[in-house]
């Protein structure tokens, strides 16, 4: 193989669709858009309409509520709190705090804080802060011998 002889795959590369250059060029006079119409002109927006007949969106029904002002948390189960203790990234001896389960990979991000859930079992005595956590996980640090405290007034569930 030499530098002049590279191409690429064939079917990698399509021609340019090159619009109203003439009858021979077949998308010429008008440009594959057909006769007349409002598909025809330029400036058409109509995703969605249904020509005249109820759309789809506004015949099926709505339900629920969406909360703007939402609090999203991010989740750590038990079981994986485990895992990381094991592999040495988290610190069982000191207090296992939100930033610290960032550094160590275990949450991408804190969100509007990390909520604990009992998935899974823990065996190491832990001593967790944050933001938030299930009744069930509590008892599960507890009976391992840990304190899990949650940080902010948003209270265990």
């Amino acid at each position: 193989m030499k530098l002049h002889e590279l191409r690429d795959n064939p079917g990698a590369t399509k021609r340019k669709k090159r619009v109203g250059r003439g009858p021979g060029s077949g998308l010429g006079k008008m440009g594959g858009r057909g006769i007349k119409g409002q598909k025809s002109r330029s400036g058409v927006a109509i995703a969605g309409y249904e020509g005249g007949q109820m759309p789809l969106y506004q015949r099926l029904p709505k339900r629920g509520f969406n909360k703007p002002n939402r609090k999203a948390f991010a989740v750590v189960n038990l079981g994986l709190i485990q895992k990381f203790v094991d592999a040495g990234k988290l610190d069982a001896k000191g207090t296992i705090d939100e930033d610290a389960l960032v550094a160590s990979g275990l949450v991408r991000r804190k969100l509007d804080g990390i909520r604990v859930l009992a998935k899974g079992d823990i065996t190491a005595k832990v001593t967790l802060a944050v933001t938030g956590a299930s009744k069930s996980a509590i008892d599960a640090v507890e009976k391992a011998g840990g304190s899990l405290t949650v940080t902010t007034a948003q209270a265990a569930e």
